[in-house]
Formats: structure tokens, C-alpha cells, sequence
């Protein structure tokens, strides 16, 4: 069996090729067979290399004739218009900017940032129409854009983004999350974090460590991002036979301690998994203040892995984000779309992994 960066690395060689005029518009690629035998892989994996490539719009796989590539050089710089969070938001929006940054060095565009990457999200709501408008009258090649969350109105605002994009024939890449909640799927390309894997195993987590009462914790207006994290907590604690319905679902301020009171809290038994670090960090804070104690009586963890997630009072255990694969693959996304915009959307689902700190650990 070939390794995986045996296929990754022949699969960057090949476009990196095509992306430089190596092998120019119209010509044929090597056959699978020469290829594999030029790198000393197995045709399947050249077949592989191929497909992703196919997948993509830089060549067509035709029978009879061979590999055709697909994709035209151009001279022009392209730009793309970046409607995102900023720093303040999530630091997971922070790490992308960047890396959307490097990437455009790499892969010669160029990157508008607008007032739409402000901080606060009623600042963001007040500026995406302006943004907008502005990205259309520069008549931008592309858009990358992080639907708004937290505000009331975020999923009229998103759909009358997407809508406008879509009439000014300017291709869109979704980061993040979709503008429609599970099961509806908008005809956008769309990268992010596998959510339903991440709360399978966070849920799997809590479990292992002793807990069978668990909690969901999200603020008001949240991204539907969180609705998948919170359909596959549902399933793993299904899977495990252990109850968990609607009252184990918690939509608050996490500031309220009223609100938080009527967490039903069993001590050595309850787990509450937050929508996000900032979320998890103000409920720690309101559950001492009740009197309950983490670690002792109760575990708790979240999603994002922001940098004071490990300096808190309870180091906090949290879901780390690919932010710069989800970057890397937005840009291969749009230039995909942007090489053939009637390509059928895709949805990438990338995995994260979970940093285990003090706040799941039950004390002896």
C-alpha cells in the first residue's frame, strides 16, 4: 500500500507543474503508468493524483485520449475579497487571515481586507453590505467568506451576501460553515472542521473519563456549525446507551448564573461540552461561583483551542481547528471554481484533534 504523502507529494509535484506552464492548456499529461513508474508508486496511486486533480478542473480524464489539462495560465494578478471575523472574534479567523496571506504570496493573487473582518460581530453586520458592494464595484475574481454568527438577523444578511455574489457572477468559497442549517445544502463550495466528528468525540471523551450526565452549552444566535458538533454528541451517547435529550441542551449567557443553575449537575458524573473556548471559560467562572467545583464535581470542554484556553484557573480541554488546511483548501477551491464555475460544490470536511488539559480530568 502507498503512503499518504507518497500520493500527497506526486499530487503537489503534478499541479505545481500544471500551475507554472510545465504541462501548458490542451496538453496531455503522462500516462498513470509512466508516471507510476517514475516515481516507483503503484498505478492506483497515480489514478488517485489524477482524480484530485480532475476533482479540481485543472484536467479531464478522457477515454481514448488521455489527460487533458485543463487549466489556462493567466497574466493577470487575480484578487480576492476577504469577508471574515477578525482576531478578536476567534483566534482560529486570525490563524486563516494569515495563512490566506502566505498563500497569496505563494500563489500570486492578491487579498482585499475590509471593515467585514472587524471584531465585534454588530460591527461586521453594520459594515458586510458596504463590503460587499465595495468587492462587486472592484469587480473582485473571488470571495472567501465566514458567514456572520451572534447576531439576530446573521441568516437573512448571509443569504443577501451569498445572493449578491452569486448575480455579480463572482465565485464564492463558504469558510467555516454552510448559510443553511442541517440537512439544506446551499450550491457553494464550503470548507471546514468535520463538526459532527468533533462532537462524536468530544462526547466519546467526557465518557471515558466516568461521565454519563452530559450537558451542551451554546450562546443565542450561534453558527449552525454548532448544531453538527451537538448532532454528534446525540449519536455517541446513543451509541452508548446513555440518556440525552432536549433539557441537556443549553442556550444562555453563560454570565447568567440563574440560567446556569438549572444545569441538572450529578458530582463525579456530569460533563458539559461548550460551543467554543470563551463560552467554556465565563461558565467555569459561573459554575465556582454557584459552588460547584471542576474537575471534582464536574468536566468541561470546548472547541477552538484559543491561546488562554491553557492559562485559565482549570487549563481547559479544547478542540484544535485546521485553520491553515482550511485556508490551503480554500484556495485550491477557488481557483477550481474559478477554472470552471459550474463545477458541482463541494463540501470539505477536515479533521481537528482534541487537547486533553486538567478541566476533563476527574482528581483522585
Amino acid at each position: 500500500m502507498e503512503t499518504k504523502s507518497s500520493y500527497k507529494s506526486i499530487y503537489s509535484i503534478v499541479k505545481k507543474d500544471i500551475l507554472n506552464g510545465t504541462f501548458p492548456t490542451g496538453s496531455l499529461l503522462p500516462t498513470e503508468l509512466t508516471l507510476a513508474d517514475q516515481y516507483s508508486v503503484s498505478r492506483p496511486t497515480i489514478a488517485k493524483v489524477y482524480n484530485q486533480l480532475q476533482t479540481e478542473g485543472y484536467i479531464t480524464k478522457k477515454k481514448g485520449l488521455g489527460t487533458i489539462v485543463n487549466y489556462k495560465q493567466t497574466s493577470q494578478t487575480l484578487t480576492f475579497g476577504l469577508l471574515l471575523p477578525g482576531a478578536g472574534e476567534s483566534e482560529i479567523f486570525s490563524i486563516i487571515n494569515d495563512q490566506l496571506l502566505k498563500q497569496s504570496e505563494k500563489c500570486n493573487f492578491k487579498c482585499l481586507w475590509e471593515g467585514a473582518t472587524a471584531s465585534n460581530a454588530n460591527i461586521r453586520r453594520e459594515l458586510i453590505d458596504s463590503c460587499c458592494d465595495n468587492y462587486i464595484s472592484k469587480k473582485v475574481d473571488g470571495v472567501f467568506f465566514s458567514p456572520l454568527e451572534r447576531v439576530a438577523d446573521a441568516n437573512e444578511i448571509n443569504m443577501r451576501i451569498c445572493e449578491r455574489m452569486e448575480e455579480a457572477g463572482i465565485p464564492l468559497i463558504l469558510i467555516d460553515r454552510d448559510i443553511f442549517k442541517f440537512p439544506k445544502r446551499s450550491n457553494f463550495d464550503i470548507v471546514c472542521l468535520d463538526n459532527f466528528s468533533a462532537g462524536c468525540i468530544m462526547a466519546q471523551h467526557l465518557i471515558d473519563q466516568g461521565c454519563t450526565n452530559i450537558h451542551f452549552f451554546h450562546r443565542p444566535d450561534s453558527a449552525y456549525s454548532v448544531d453538527m458538533r451537538l448532532i454528534g454528541i446525540k449519536e455517541v451517547m446513543l451509541q452508548n446507551k446513555l440518556p440525552f435529550n432536549l433539557s441537556d441542551v443549553h442556550c444562555g449567557n453563560p454570565e447568567d448564573t440563574n440560567f446556569v443553575k438549572q444545569m441538572q449537575i450529578i458530582p463525579g458524573k456530569t460533563g458539559i461540552i461548550c460551543a467554543n473556548d470563551s463560552t467554556a471559560a465565563v461558565l467555569m467562572s459561573s459554575l465556582t461561583d454557584i459552588g460547584w467545583k471542576i474537575s471534582s464535581d464536574l468536566l468541561i470542554c470546548a472547541y477552538d483551542n484559543m491561546k488562554y484556553s491553557m492559562h485559565l484557573k482549570h487549563s481547559l480541554t479544547s478542540f484544535k481547528q485546521p485553520c491553515e488546511e482550511i485556508a490551503n483548501v480554500s484556495v485550491e477551491l477557488m481557483f477550481r471554481r474559478i477554472n470552471d464555475k459550474s463545477a458541482y460544490p463541494v463540501t470539505v470536511n477536515l479533521a481537528g484533534e482534541i487537547v486533553i488539559r486538567d478541566s476533563s480530568k476527574f482528581m483522585e
